[in-house]
Order: structure tokens, then sequence, then C-alpha cells
């Protein structure tokens, strides 16, 4: 038991963060639960639909549907690529003995630049005309059967507005998992290796295992983060051509700002917390299982 002026402590320094988190984060998710149970298009007085919208939402707007799934698609693509990038970039860190901290930096570099900045570099990375740096790099080497319009292509465009997100925050995690190797025990690898064991199996059965709680903080990380991903994908393409970019959140904005139907939009936000709760269930769900 902590005596009174330790528990009077910890209050006095747990308030304001919580305060702070209520009026930020809590009041905005039930603010939007309420108003979507409502028709209201932000200047006449609201009207009380119950479940309409939810009903809408899930049975009758294609519109949504197809945003779902380029959200899970976008999900999919930057896991790969933040997770998986950071994952190996961390490994080969720990294998070098100069110039960690100059790729460390030079990774970490785009999680600090701005989003707007990010999003004009990636438009002329994919521009044609004039030709932009991705297809002057098929040509150069042979493919320039391949180059396309990736902005404007139905079949690219997913992945080329996921691969900003995904390249971003690869910096990131991978100071996040390298730090976490650091602390791997080296005499349970020195031990394995003495067995006879590959790098593989001494990744496997040692390295791995013993990050676990790292990766999977850093799996929800990713993934709620991918979730609510919205600036770059706007800034990029505004969901199209058609609904071939639409995410929930764009979709959500659109509603909200465009077509001034709030109640709707806030039906739409419910569900994105909804599907980050489930999101970090499963992981959580999945990773645990596999530790044991």
């Amino acid at each position: 038991m902590l005596p009174q002026r330790s528990r009077l402590s910890v209050v006095i320094f747990l308030t304001p963060p919580l305060l702070l988190y209520g009026a930020a984060v809590l009041f905005p998710i039930l603010q939007s639960l309420f108003l979507s149970f409502f028709s209201w298009d932000g200047l006449s007085a609201m009207q009380f639909v119950g479940l309409s919208n939810y009903t809408h939402m899930l049975t009758s707007d294609p519109v949504f549907w197809r945003s779902f799934f380029n959200a899970l698609g976008y999900l999919a693509i930057c896991l790969v690529l933040q997770l998986g990038g950071a994952l190996l970039v961390a490994s080969l860190l720990t294998t070098l003995r100069r110039g960690r901290e100059a790729i460390k930096t030079l990774f970490l570099l785009p999680a600090v630049i701005s989003t707007v900045a990010i999003a004009f570099l990636f438009q002329r990375i994919y521009s044609i005309d004039p030709v932009g740096l991705l297809d002057q790099l098929l040509g150069a080497v042979g493919l320039g059967g391949q180059e396309r319009p990736w902005l404007s292509d139905v079949h690219t465009v997913l992945v080329a507005v996921s691969a900003p997100e995904g390249w971003r925050f690869v910096g990131l995690y991978t100071i996040i998992i390298y730090a976490a190797l650091l602390a791997v025990p080296r005499e349970l690898e020195e031990a394995a290796r003495l067995d006879g064991a590959s790098q593989w199996q001494v990744f496997t059965k040692i390295r791995f295992p013993y990050i676990r709680p790292v990766w999977t903080t850093t799996t929800i990380m990713a993934a709620t983060y991918a979730l609510r991903g919205f600036d770059i994908p706007y800034l990029l393409t505004n969901g199209g051509p058609g609904q071939s970019s639409e995410l929930l959140t764009t979709y959500m904005y659109k509603t909200a700002f465009t077509s001034t139907d709030y109640g709707y939009a806030s039906t739409m936000s419910v569900f994105i917390v909804v599907e980050c709760l489930v999101a970090v269930g499963l992981i959580l769900l999945v990773l645990r299982r596999k530790a044991y």
C-alpha cells in the first residue's frame, strides 16, 4: 500500500494529463457518438434518426464498403513496409560497427518532415509530365514499358498513396525495434551459436521472442495510425480516380465538410474508432497466442 502522501502525489500528477486526454480524445468520441443518432447539416435543427445512419452505412452505401476495403489494403501495405522494413533495417544496424548514428538519423528524417512536403515530393516522383523519378528509374533499368500514370491508374493508385505513408514511419519503428534488439542478452545468442544454431534460428528462437512485447506495441501503433491515415492520400488523389483510393477517413471528411452531413460523418467516425479497437484486440490475441 502506498502512503497517503504518495497516493496524493500520484493523483496530483495524473489529473492534468487525464483531464487533457478526456477533453482532447474522449469528449470528441462521445460527441461523435451522440451526433451519429441525428441528421444534421450544421445549421438547421438536429433531427433524431436513431440507428438509421448505421443501417444506411452498413446496408446501402457502396462507397462506404469500397472505402472500407481500400482502408484494409492501405493498412496491409503500410504494415508490410513499416514493420517489415523496420525489422530488416534494425537487424542490419546491429551488425554494423560504424555509421549507425548517421543511418538512424537518415531513416528518421521522413518522420519529422511536413506531411504536405512529403505529398508534394511523391507527386514529383509519380509525375508523368515532366517524367518523374520513378518512371525515369524504370526506363534506366530497361523497364520503360512499365511506365504509367501511377496516381490516375486504378490498378496502382492505392499502392501509390500507401507507399509514402509506409516510407514515412519506417525510421521511427526502426529506432524502436533497434533499441529492443540491443536489449537481447548476447550470452543467449552466443550459446545458441555454439550449439550450432543458424542466424535464422537465433532470430526466430531468441531475438524475436525476446522483443515480442515491443513488436506488439509497435504493431498496434502502426495499425492504428494506418487505419486513421488521411492526409497523404487526400493530398495526393482526394480519393480518386473514382473511389479507387478513397479511405474511410477521406470519405468521412467529404461527407462532413463537402456534403455537410455531420450526422452520417459522425457515424463513420464511430465505426473507425470501433475498427481501431477491434484491430488492437486482434493484434493482442494473435501475438499473445503465438507467445505461448
